[in-house]
């Protein structure tokens, strides 16, 4: 089975390029299930169910989220009807809308989709470790994909070794810079660090660079606006074995509007 995680998508021209390149890199890669994060996808950051259909129809499976998960209240609703838009799991569960996790059901097999938020340098949610133990005893199935939204690097390493063996592919978002150490761990998971971004890469993370300058260098608040720039695409594409579950090749992939 040939998964395809895309890196954080960037505002109303991040969705645009999405739609141009996704078609064809399906087609080229012989993808089965498309994985994006989602929670810049709105202008201004968050989601909304604008933004979310506009990423499904252009052939997404499902969105992940992150920590801009819950700034559009528009959305809320939309998080509990849907079940392949989802958001941390380590969100209390009492208090926010939506799961964090879903079922892909291809009819021949099944694949489950997590996702996570790293604690470090972000809000002080549930204890990661604690919460992806709890849903991995109600999985049944041997294809798991985990996008981990976090910050530090240290942080998502150190999750991969912990599950490592125990699920088939875990890749890092938030930080919109694809790393370079795409790799299958020594017990079979697929991983890279941090997958990038869908967006603008003449940019600030997205942002116009002269705004992120001047909050940087003034200190002062300042609003961001999603720089007018040729975009990236940034993804990742796990090859896994259906029968044991082990991710068997990795390729790293960046696609630029040229």
């Amino acid at each position: 089975m040939n998964i395809l995680a895309i890196g954080d998508i960037v505002g109303s021209v991040g969705c645009h390029f999405l739609r141009e390149k996704l078609p064809a890199i399906k087609k080229s890669e012989n993808i089965d299930l498309v994985i994006a994060n989602g929670e810049n996808s709105a202008d201004g950051n968050g989601i909304t169910p604008v933004s979310a259909d506009y990423i499904f129809s252009s052939g997404v499976d499902v969105i992940t989220a992150g920590n801009h998960t819950f700034r559009r209240k528009e959305c809320y609703e939309r998080f509990e009807s849907d079940p392949f838009l989802i958001r941390p799991a380590n969100y209390p569960a009492a208090t926010t809308p939506g799961k964090g996790y879903t079922v892909y059901d291809f009819g021949r097999t099944q694949a489950a989709v997590i996702n996570l938020m790293g604690v470090i340098y972000l809000e002080p949610l549930d204890d990661p470790y604690i919460v992806i133990d709890s849903i991995l005893k109600k999985l049944d199935t041997k294809i798991i994909i985990l996008d981990f939204h976090a910050e530090a690097t240290a942080e998502k390493l150190a999750m991969g070794y912990y599950l490592d063996g125990r699920i088939s592919a875990m890749f890092g978002t938030h930080t919109h810079v694809q790393t370079a150490d795409a790799r299958i761990f020594p017990k079979g998971m697929g991983y890279i660090t941090d997958v990038g971004m869908t967006g603008p890469y003449e940019s600030v993370l997205g942002v116009k660079p002269e705004l992120a300058v001047k909050k940087f260098k003034e200190k002062l608040p300042v609003r961001f606006e999603t720089a007018d720039a040729p975009c990236k695409l940034d993804c990742i594409k796990f090859t896994v074995d259906e029968r044991t579950g082990k991710t068997v090749n990795v390729k790293r992939m960046e696609f630029l509007q040229i």
